[in-house]
């Protein structure tokens, strides 16, 4: 599989140091449908462009944008764009997000550059290439990537492989856990040294404890349950993948090198 790092510009000595497939996260849609962008060197070329919606407005212009984005990455060398949108009304698609990927798939598909989006987007056209979060806290991840499979095919599909790091107060009737960071989460396991469990259906690790008096649940990736995702989904074809930093900084090592 080819995995690629996204990282910031503040991070590019870092992350290219681990790999040279790299996924710039350097862009953002700002006002007027304009797009923006952070410092990258002048004679940077190849790997992907990110582009985040942040707490961006709605697209009123999804053609002169699209025609902006393309400019910019043909001009870079990229070989494509992930669109990283996160600003969904109620967990649906937002029509104006669309509207830009439909805008978007077909030129960038006419100089032979992907387009990579959300997997609830994967729909708005069929020239994109959806991202599957393999971050999951309930059902099976095999499961939901044979669906996923099915409804897309793999050769439309790349795997999201955000490091799964949460905490879940017990009882937990909204299962909504709270997100951990990496520190956070060493310094349970340094504190608590618990029985650590894996869970095959989520392909996590997992661990309860006490703390304050209440029993949270523990439900984390590492090296090992990421490296397992990537090969569930290299086994049903998908080609794709990506992390992330400073996510899984200590983890370069390994995910890259098959070190550490």
């Amino acid at each position: 599989m080819t995995l690629y790092l996204t990282a910031a510009p503040d991070r590019l000595a870092q992350a290219r140091a681990a790999t040279a497939q790299l996924a710039h996260a350097a862009y953002r849609i700002g006002p007027g449908s304009h797009l923006l962008a952070a410092p990258l060197p002048a004679a940077l070329r190849g790997g992907l462009m990110v582009v985040s919606d942040r707490q961006a407005p709605a697209v009123e212009q999804p053609e002169p944008l699209a025609r902006q984005l393309v400019r910019v990455c043909l001009r870079r060398g990229f070989s494509g764009i992930v669109l990283d949108l996160e600003e969904l009304p109620e967990g649906r698609w937002a029509e104006d997000r669309a509207a830009l990927i439909r805008q978007l798939a077909p030129l960038l598909g006419a100089y032979g550059r992907r387009l990579y989006v959300p997997e609830i987007y994967a729909a708005a056209s069929p020239e994109t290439v959806g991202l599957l979060c393999t971050a999951l806290s309930g059902g099976s991840l095999q499961g939901r990537l044979e669906e996923t499979c099915a409804a897309y095919g793999a050769q439309r599909l790349a795997l999201d492989l955000e490091r799964l790091m949460m905490d879940f107060p017990l009882p937990c009737p909204s299962g909504e856990g709270r997100p951990l960071t990496g520190e956070a989460l060493a310094a349970l396991l340094e504190k608590k040294r618990p029985a650590v469990f894996y869970s095959a259906d989520l392909c996590a690790r997992y661990f309860t404890c006490l703390r304050e008096g209440e029993s949270h649940f523990i439900l984390f990736d590492d090296a090992g349950t990421l490296k397992r995702k990537i090969e569930m989904g290299q086994a049903l074809g998908i080609r794709e993948g990506f992390v992330m930093l400073p996510e899984v900084e200590d983890l370069t090592g390994f995910l890259f090198t098959g070190e550490g």
